[in-house]
């Protein structure tokens, strides 16, 4: 009998990369998602002692972001069922310099479980998979918060972090920041895409109003344009969060992924080709 890992958001963009690495080194993985069996569902709670069942460790994404309304609360229950269900550890993905994930990462703290906290920066892959690949692809990114930097981290990188908090007691009850080896402004991190893609792709700094509203138009969700202004006012405002971190050199024993060199893979993937319109 081998322990059993439940990994809540394992088809996103870190859960999947600690899905593959922990079957790579044939572990027993339940994955905890939408279209998992059972399925999992962070708004509906009726069917998680069943996702939870035989379960030992846990990895935890909430999404969208756990800053938001609502998500102290579904930690909360989580933790209860998981305590029920005999689960003995869980590790929490949580945002650096996020007050409300910190509130959250106390319920995990507090919960009488082995835990470990794995606080990441902003990810390279909000370029590539995320809020910004589509103004990539049309080489017009206009951002708020241009003299922020930030030390943008892969997702590589915090799956590799999970996944030995996961597997070695020796982390629990710790807390590890993640990021990436250095700083990048807006402007400077599309530079760095533009280099790899042999494009021209321009930064255009607007302000934050002006950022929502196109959104607003957009049509998109309320509760996704509060979290936008939240991460762009409360976390990319804050000097704390523009601190590069050696706690995964420290853990890993290897420097952490430059974020050329993650332009440079996702370019030569092609993630930042124009469309052809067929029409």
């Amino acid at each position: 009998m081998g322990t059993n890992y439940l990994i809540i958001g394992g088809t996103g963009k870190t859960g999947r990369k600690v899905v593959s690495n922990l079957k790579e080194h044939g572990y027993n993985v339940r994955v905890g998602s939408r279209n998992g069996s059972p399925s999992f569902r962070w708004e509906d709670p009726s069917n998680w002692s069943d996702v939870l069942e035989g379960i030992d460790k846990m990895y935890i994404v909430f999404y969208p972001d756990l800053a938001v309304p609502g998500a102290y609360e579904a930690i909360q229950k989580l933790v209860e069922v998981a305590k029920s269900a005999g689960v003995k550890k869980a590790v929490l993905l949580s945002g650096k310099g996020e007050k409300e994930a910190e509130r959250c990462e106390q319920l995990i703290a507090n919960s009488g479980l082995n835990y470990t906290l794995v606080r990441a920066s902003w990810f390279n892959q909000n370029f590539s998979e995320s809020f910004f690949v589509d103004p990539v692809i049309l080489g017009d990114v206009a951002l708020p918060m241009p003299d922020a930097r930030i030390p943008f981290v892969d997702t590589d990188d915090i799956a590799d972090m999970v996944t030995a908090a996961l597997t070695d007691d020796q982390h629990n009850g710790q807390t590890y920041e993640v990021t990436g080896p250095r700083k990048l402004s807006f402007a400077e991190a599309v530079e760095e895409i533009s280099k790899a893609t042999g494009r021209v792709i321009t930064y255009r700094p607007i302000p934050l109003v002006d950022y929502t509203e196109g959104m607003k138009l957009a049509g998109l969700p309320a509760d996704y344009i509060w979290l936008f202004e939240y991460l762009f006012k409360e976390v990319l405002g804050n000097p704390k969060n523009q601190v590069v971190s050696n706690d995964l050199e420290r853990v890993l024993g290897r420097k952490a992924k430059d974020f050329s060199e993650f332009a440079a893979a996702a370019a030569e993937a092609g993630v930042w080709e124009p469309k052809v319109s067929h029409i």
